[in-house]
């Protein structure tokens, strides 16, 4: 059952999953799979947002709904201007006029022959209760069953290497269903996401969720295509869609040959990249001998 309110809004203007979501159509779904992606944390080499625009655009999904952005995030906060433009709007101005002012924005997108929704939004900075409830609220009215969230994490894997993927679950017994693709069980201690955060609110809303993460490589910043490509591929054997990903392997190609060319004139990061690399293929080694994935 979706929650009875969502948490009141500070100055006591807005309460309620009725007053924050904003419903332009309710989808004819059943038993449906609601992909979230958030930028911010946990969207390094924008594996998270990327992944899932791609998706959008691949399957042609439209807007359905959004949650009412204002009251969940800051667009300034005290410091240096370092600090600040972590939180402001992105702003273009062109021949002294204002182009576009990046707002934030939280809109669940919809594919009905795939039973399927798609959520792109920022992580919120505020009411993390009152959020989740928004957006459990509308997985319930659009019949949703089970919730996958996609983001990434920097790891030592390479650049030149299939990125490991990552899942925790809900509840233990999606453990095993999740490890037939190729998932490894998370083992982690230290700042929590939002999406772990809905993890934790998931079974109390009848709901089966999982997060999937990308091991990307920490010496790179940026988007990373090959990451992108490993999530969505993935995403596609679980959801059993059939994509045409052409077009990402082939940027996928030509980034993994520029990254190639711009570490390769530089001596000390082709070390660490060569150590990487050996790490990795020994493992591989290792767990092909103890007859593991």
């Amino acid at each position: 059952m979706p929650p009875a309110t969502c948490a009141r809004y500070n100055r006591g203007m807005k309460e309620g999953p009725d007053e924050l979501l904003r419903v332009h159509a309710c989808p004819a779904l059943h038993d449906a799979t609601l992909v979230l992606a958030f930028s911010g944390w946990m969207d390094g080499g924008e594996v998270s947002t990327g992944t899932v625009r791609r998706l959008v655009r691949l399957l042609g999904a439209e807007p359905v709904a959004e949650i009412d952005a204002d009251p969940f995030y800051l667009l300034n906060f005290p410091g240096s201007m370092e600090v600040a433009a972590l939180f402001r709007p992105a702003l273009k101005i062109e021949a002294g006029l204002v182009a576009s002012l990046d707002m934030p924005a939280a809109v669940f997108s919809c594919h009905e022959s795939a039973n399927l929704l798609l959520f792109l939004g920022r992580e919120p900075n505020l009411r993390w209760q009152a959020f989740a409830d928004c957006i459990l609220a509308f997985a319930h009215r659009a019949r949703v069953r089970q919730v996958l969230f996609v983001g990434s994490f920097g790891g030592a894997v390479p650049h030149t290497r299939e990125p490991r993927l990552y899942v925790t679950c809900s509840e233990a017994r999606l453990q095993s269903e999740m490890e037939r693709y190729g998932l490894r069980r998370t083992g982690y201690e230290g700042p929590g996401s939002f999406a772990s955060y809905l993890l934790t609110r998931a079974a109390a809303a009848s709901l089966e969720m999982a997060s999937l993460a990308a091991e990307i490589p920490s010496y790179l910043q940026g988007r990373n295509p090959v990451c992108i490509e490993a999530v969505t591929r993935r995403l596609a054997q679980i959801l059993r869609l059939p994509l045409e990903l052409a077009e990402l392997r082939a940027e996928s190609t030509e980034w993994e040959a520029e990254v190639s060319r711009v570490v390769a004139g530089d001596r000390e990061l082709a070390r660490t990249v060569r150590r990487l690399e050996q790490a990795y293929d020994e493992e591989l080694l290792r767990q092909a001998d103890e007859g593991g994935p």
